[in-house]
Protein backbone atom coordinates (compact mmCIF):
# COMPACT_ATOMS: atom_id res chain seq x y z
CA UNK A 1 0.00 0.00 0.00
CA UNK A 2 1.14 3.54 -0.75
CA UNK A 3 2.40 5.68 2.11
CA UNK A 4 0.38 8.61 0.77
CA UNK A 5 -1.77 10.25 3.45
CA UNK A 6 -5.02 12.06 2.94
CA UNK A 7 -4.83 15.84 3.20
CA UNK A 8 -6.79 18.88 2.05
CA UNK A 9 -6.85 19.49 -1.70
CA UNK A 10 -7.16 22.56 -3.87
CA UNK A 11 -10.94 22.06 -3.94
CA UNK A 12 -11.70 20.48 -0.57
CA UNK A 13 -10.78 21.89 2.85
CA UNK A 14 -10.60 19.38 5.70
CA UNK A 15 -10.01 19.90 9.40
CA UNK A 16 -7.14 18.20 11.20
CA UNK A 17 -9.63 15.92 12.99
CA UNK A 18 -11.20 14.70 9.74
CA UNK A 19 -7.79 14.19 8.16
CA UNK A 20 -6.73 12.09 11.15
CA UNK A 21 -9.95 10.07 11.04
CA UNK A 22 -9.56 9.17 7.37
CA UNK A 23 -5.95 8.09 7.75
CA UNK A 24 -6.68 6.17 10.97
CA UNK A 25 -9.54 4.24 9.33
CA UNK A 26 -7.26 3.32 6.43
CA UNK A 27 -4.51 2.20 8.82
CA UNK A 28 -6.76 -0.10 10.89
CA UNK A 29 -8.70 -1.33 7.85
CA UNK A 30 -12.11 -0.35 9.20
CA UNK A 31 -14.97 1.27 7.29
CA UNK A 32 -15.06 5.00 8.01
CA UNK A 33 -18.55 6.07 9.09
CA UNK A 34 -19.08 9.77 8.46
CA UNK A 35 -22.00 11.67 9.97
CA UNK A 36 -22.86 15.35 9.86
CA UNK A 37 -25.39 17.88 8.66
CA UNK A 38 -26.44 17.69 5.00
CA UNK A 39 -24.15 19.88 2.93
CA UNK A 40 -21.00 19.39 5.02
CA UNK A 41 -19.18 17.50 2.25
CA UNK A 42 -19.67 13.91 3.43
CA UNK A 43 -20.29 12.44 -0.02
CA UNK A 44 -17.60 14.55 -1.65
CA UNK A 45 -15.06 13.25 0.86
CA UNK A 46 -14.81 9.90 -0.93
CA UNK A 47 -14.08 11.64 -4.24
CA UNK A 48 -11.31 13.68 -2.64
CA UNK A 49 -9.77 10.66 -0.88
CA UNK A 50 -9.69 8.80 -4.21
CA UNK A 51 -8.03 11.81 -5.85
CA UNK A 52 -5.37 12.27 -3.17
CA UNK A 53 -4.53 8.55 -2.92
CA UNK A 54 -4.85 8.09 -6.70
CA UNK A 55 -7.28 5.20 -6.32
CA UNK A 56 -10.38 4.25 -8.35
CA UNK A 57 -13.71 5.24 -6.79
CA UNK A 58 -16.82 3.03 -6.73
CA UNK A 59 -20.00 4.75 -5.56
CA UNK A 60 -23.06 2.99 -4.12
CA UNK A 61 -25.83 5.51 -3.48
CA UNK A 62 -28.44 4.06 -1.14
CA UNK A 63 -32.20 4.58 -1.55
CA UNK A 64 -35.11 3.60 0.68
CA UNK A 65 -35.70 0.53 -1.50
CA UNK A 66 -32.06 -0.62 -1.64
CA UNK A 67 -31.33 -4.08 -0.25
CA UNK A 68 -27.94 -5.14 1.05
CA UNK A 69 -27.71 -8.11 -1.32
CA UNK A 70 -27.83 -5.71 -4.29
CA UNK A 71 -24.37 -4.58 -3.26
CA UNK A 72 -23.14 -8.15 -3.61
CA UNK A 73 -25.03 -9.43 -6.65
CA UNK A 74 -28.49 -10.05 -8.09
CA UNK A 75 -29.79 -13.11 -9.90
CA UNK A 76 -31.92 -12.09 -12.90
CA UNK A 77 -34.35 -15.01 -12.95
CA UNK A 78 -36.83 -13.12 -15.12
CA UNK A 79 -34.34 -12.71 -17.98
CA UNK A 80 -33.34 -16.36 -17.72
CA UNK A 81 -36.97 -17.47 -17.94
CA UNK A 82 -37.55 -15.26 -20.95
CA UNK A 83 -34.44 -16.56 -22.70
CA UNK A 84 -35.45 -20.15 -22.00
CA UNK A 85 -38.80 -19.51 -23.66
CA UNK A 86 -36.95 -18.13 -26.69
CA UNK A 87 -34.59 -21.09 -26.83
CA UNK A 88 -31.51 -19.00 -26.07
CA UNK A 89 -28.45 -21.19 -25.33
CA UNK A 90 -27.27 -18.70 -22.68
CA UNK A 91 -29.71 -20.24 -20.18
CA UNK A 92 -27.37 -23.25 -19.81
CA UNK A 93 -24.88 -21.03 -17.94
CA UNK A 94 -26.48 -19.43 -14.90
CA UNK A 95 -23.55 -17.03 -14.53
CA UNK A 96 -24.95 -15.13 -17.53
CA UNK A 97 -27.73 -13.95 -15.23
CA UNK A 98 -25.66 -12.91 -12.23
CA UNK A 99 -25.41 -9.12 -12.00
CA UNK A 100 -22.41 -7.94 -10.03
CA UNK A 101 -22.96 -5.38 -7.29
CA UNK A 102 -20.74 -2.55 -6.09
CA UNK A 103 -19.05 -4.63 -3.37
CA UNK A 104 -18.25 -7.36 -5.88
CA UNK A 105 -16.67 -4.76 -8.16
CA UNK A 106 -14.64 -3.35 -5.27
CA UNK A 107 -13.54 -6.81 -4.08
CA UNK A 108 -12.48 -8.00 -7.52
CA UNK A 109 -10.58 -4.91 -8.61
CA UNK A 110 -6.86 -5.67 -8.92
CA UNK A 111 -6.14 -2.23 -7.46
CA UNK A 112 -7.24 -1.11 -4.03
CA UNK A 113 -10.40 0.95 -4.46
CA UNK A 114 -12.33 3.58 -2.55
CA UNK A 115 -15.88 2.30 -1.97
CA UNK A 116 -18.49 4.91 -1.05
CA UNK A 117 -21.69 3.64 0.59
CA UNK A 118 -23.65 6.87 0.55
CA UNK A 119 -26.53 7.70 2.94
CA UNK A 120 -26.78 4.26 4.50
CA UNK A 121 -29.49 5.50 6.87
CA UNK A 122 -31.95 5.82 3.97
CA UNK A 123 -32.27 2.04 3.75
CA UNK A 124 -34.18 -0.37 5.97
CA UNK A 125 -32.88 -0.71 9.54
CA UNK A 126 -31.65 -4.25 8.77
CA UNK A 127 -29.51 -3.07 5.85
CA UNK A 128 -26.30 -2.42 7.87
CA UNK A 129 -26.61 -5.74 9.74
CA UNK A 130 -27.00 -7.60 6.46
CA UNK A 131 -23.52 -6.39 5.44
CA UNK A 132 -21.70 -7.20 8.69
CA UNK A 133 -20.14 -10.50 7.65
CA UNK A 134 -19.15 -9.29 4.19
CA UNK A 135 -17.44 -6.17 5.53
CA UNK A 136 -15.74 -8.16 8.29
CA UNK A 137 -14.46 -11.07 6.23
CA UNK A 138 -14.11 -9.25 2.91
CA UNK A 139 -15.81 -12.14 1.14
CA UNK A 140 -19.23 -13.52 0.22
CA UNK A 141 -20.69 -16.61 -1.41
CA UNK A 142 -22.68 -16.70 -4.67
CA UNK A 143 -25.07 -19.58 -4.11
CA UNK A 144 -26.30 -19.80 -7.70
CA UNK A 145 -22.81 -20.41 -9.10
CA UNK A 146 -21.21 -21.76 -5.90
CA UNK A 147 -18.45 -19.13 -6.07
CA UNK A 148 -16.62 -17.63 -3.13
CA UNK A 149 -15.83 -14.01 -3.94
CA UNK A 150 -12.90 -12.72 -1.89
CA UNK A 151 -11.40 -9.25 -1.92
CA UNK A 152 -8.16 -9.11 -3.87
CA UNK A 153 -7.37 -5.87 -2.07
CA UNK A 154 -9.22 -4.62 1.03
CA UNK A 155 -11.15 -1.57 -0.23
CA UNK A 156 -11.11 1.70 1.67
CA UNK A 157 -14.78 1.98 2.64
CA UNK A 158 -16.40 5.33 3.39
CA UNK A 159 -19.98 5.23 4.67
CA UNK A 160 -22.08 8.37 5.06
CA UNK A 161 -25.17 8.95 7.20
CA UNK A 162 -27.45 11.95 7.72
CA UNK A 163 -28.70 10.54 11.05
CA UNK A 164 -32.19 9.92 9.65
CA UNK A 165 -32.31 6.74 11.72
CA UNK A 166 -30.11 5.04 14.30
CA UNK A 167 -27.63 2.46 13.06
CA UNK A 168 -27.30 -0.91 14.85
CA UNK A 169 -24.68 -1.19 17.60
CA UNK A 170 -23.11 -4.28 16.01
CA UNK A 171 -22.53 -2.29 12.84
CA UNK A 172 -21.17 0.76 14.69
CA UNK A 173 -18.63 -1.40 16.54
CA UNK A 174 -17.08 -2.39 13.22
CA UNK A 175 -16.63 1.18 11.99
CA UNK A 176 -14.23 4.02 12.67
CA UNK A 177 -16.55 6.96 13.39
CA UNK A 178 -16.20 10.67 12.68
CA UNK A 179 -18.76 13.46 12.94
CA UNK A 180 -18.10 16.38 10.61
CA UNK A 181 -18.87 19.50 12.60
CA UNK A 182 -20.33 22.39 10.69
CA UNK A 183 -17.45 24.64 9.60
CA UNK A 184 -16.66 27.56 11.86
CA UNK A 185 -16.26 31.09 10.53
CA UNK A 186 -12.56 30.74 9.71
CA UNK A 187 -12.92 27.36 8.00
CA UNK A 188 -15.91 28.57 6.01
CA UNK A 189 -13.86 31.52 4.82
CA UNK A 190 -11.23 29.10 3.49
CA UNK A 191 -13.92 27.05 1.76
CA UNK A 192 -15.39 30.10 0.03
CA UNK A 193 -11.97 31.26 -1.15
CA UNK A 194 -11.40 27.83 -2.73
CA UNK A 195 -14.49 28.35 -4.89
CA UNK A 196 -14.33 32.14 -5.31
CA UNK A 197 -10.68 33.17 -4.95
CA UNK A 198 -11.36 36.70 -6.26
CA UNK A 199 -14.18 37.59 -3.87
CA UNK A 200 -13.62 40.88 -2.04
CA UNK A 201 -12.85 40.56 1.66
CA UNK A 202 -15.55 43.05 2.69
CA UNK A 203 -18.25 41.26 0.75
CA UNK A 204 -17.17 37.89 2.13
CA UNK A 205 -17.14 39.24 5.67
CA UNK A 206 -20.69 40.61 5.42
CA UNK A 207 -21.96 37.52 3.61
CA UNK A 208 -20.60 35.21 6.30
CA UNK A 209 -21.99 37.43 9.07
CA UNK A 210 -25.43 37.25 7.45
CA UNK A 211 -25.13 33.52 6.84
CA UNK A 212 -24.11 32.58 10.37
CA UNK A 213 -26.65 35.02 11.79
CA UNK A 214 -29.29 33.21 9.77
CA UNK A 215 -28.16 29.80 11.02
CA UNK A 216 -28.26 31.01 14.62
CA UNK A 217 -31.88 32.14 14.38
CA UNK A 218 -34.00 30.27 16.98
CA UNK A 219 -36.82 28.22 15.50
CA UNK A 220 -35.24 27.73 12.06
CA UNK A 221 -36.48 24.42 10.62
CA UNK A 222 -33.71 23.92 8.06
CA UNK A 223 -30.42 25.66 8.60
CA UNK A 224 -28.68 26.64 5.36
CA UNK A 225 -25.73 24.44 4.46
CA UNK A 226 -22.29 25.07 3.00
CA UNK A 227 -23.48 24.26 -0.52
CA UNK A 228 -26.33 26.76 -0.16
CA UNK A 229 -23.92 29.43 1.06
CA UNK A 230 -21.78 28.87 -2.04
CA UNK A 231 -24.85 29.15 -4.28
CA UNK A 232 -25.87 32.36 -2.50
CA UNK A 233 -22.42 33.92 -2.90
CA UNK A 234 -22.42 33.00 -6.58
CA UNK A 235 -25.68 34.92 -6.98
CA UNK A 236 -24.40 37.87 -4.94
CA UNK A 237 -21.39 38.12 -7.24
CA UNK A 238 -23.51 37.76 -10.39
CA UNK A 239 -25.91 40.49 -9.19
CA UNK A 240 -23.00 42.71 -8.08
CA UNK A 241 -24.41 43.05 -4.55
CA UNK A 242 -22.31 45.38 -2.41
CA UNK A 243 -21.14 44.78 1.17
CA UNK A 244 -23.27 47.78 2.19
CA UNK A 245 -26.39 46.03 0.91
CA UNK A 246 -25.72 43.14 3.26
CA UNK A 247 -24.65 45.31 6.18
CA UNK A 248 -27.45 47.91 5.96
CA UNK A 249 -28.96 48.55 9.39
CA UNK A 250 -32.59 47.99 8.46
CA UNK A 251 -34.96 45.16 7.64
CA UNK A 252 -32.59 43.87 4.96
CA UNK A 253 -30.30 42.80 7.78
CA UNK A 254 -33.05 40.51 9.05
CA UNK A 255 -33.88 38.97 5.69
CA UNK A 256 -30.74 38.63 3.57
CA UNK A 257 -30.87 39.69 -0.04
CA UNK A 258 -31.75 36.85 -2.42
CA UNK A 259 -32.64 34.73 0.59
CA UNK A 260 -34.29 32.10 -1.65
CA UNK A 261 -30.85 30.51 -2.05
CA UNK A 262 -30.64 30.02 1.73
CA UNK A 263 -34.19 29.46 3.01
CA UNK A 264 -35.78 26.38 1.49
CA UNK A 265 -39.20 26.01 3.11
CA UNK A 266 -42.21 28.23 3.79
CA UNK A 267 -41.99 27.83 7.58
CA UNK A 268 -38.59 29.53 7.69
CA UNK A 269 -39.72 32.25 5.27
CA UNK A 270 -42.75 32.93 7.49
CA UNK A 271 -40.46 33.06 10.52
CA UNK A 272 -38.37 35.79 8.92
CA UNK A 273 -41.45 37.65 7.75
CA UNK A 274 -42.60 37.65 11.38
CA UNK A 275 -39.20 38.92 12.51
CA UNK A 276 -39.41 41.67 9.90
CA UNK A 277 -42.88 42.66 11.15
CA UNK A 278 -41.67 42.79 14.77
CA UNK A 279 -38.62 44.81 13.71
CA UNK A 280 -40.76 47.37 11.91
CA UNK A 281 -43.24 47.57 14.82
CA UNK A 282 -40.40 48.19 17.28
CA UNK A 283 -39.10 51.07 15.17
CA UNK A 284 -42.46 52.83 14.71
Amino acid sequence: MSDTKFTSTDTYIVTADLMTAVNAAITVGRPLLIKGEPGTGKTLLATEVAQVLNKPLIEWHIKSTTKAKQGLYEYDAVSRLRDSQLGDARVNDISNYIIRGKLWDAFQNDERTILLIDEIDKADIEFPNDLLQELDRMEFFVYETKQLIQAKQRPIIIITSNNEKELPDAFLRRCFFHYIKFPDHATMEQIVYVHYPDIKKRLLKEALNSFFGLRDTPGLKKKPSTSELLDWIKILLAEDISPEDLRADNERKLIPKLYGALLKNEQDVHLFEKLLFLHRAANN
